[in-house]
């Protein structure tokens, strides 16, 4: 580890080196906010947009409605769910 408390780095990933961390969080301080924004958001988007097909896969049968539902109770965990969404409570394995 080195001496100097500057030298040292947090590791984002273990598949990255030193040198390419230091251009991606480079990069990052020079977004501006939208553009930071704009990440978060089409990074969230694409997260979900996965979990809904990950749904879709395990549950070929299912309605859209359906499916929305079990995307709700994994995002906001399944008490909540059925707390908005009352119709939650018919999918057995969420109970």
């Amino acid at each position: 580890m080195p001496a100097d408390p500057a030298e040292r780095r947090a590791v984002l990933t273990s598949d990255t080196t030193a040198a390419i961390e230091r251009v991606q969080v480079d990069r990052w301080r020079a977004m501006s906010s939208v553009e930071k924004a704009r990440l978060v958001s089409d990074s969230t988007r694409a997260t979900l947009a996965l979990a809904a097909a990950g749904i879709r896969q395990r549950y070929p049968g299912a309605s859209e409605r359906e499916c929305f539902l079990r995307l709700v109770a994994r995002t906001l965990g399944p008490d909540l769910a059925r707390r908005v969404y009352p119709e939650a409570e018919r999918l057995a394995d969420l109970r």
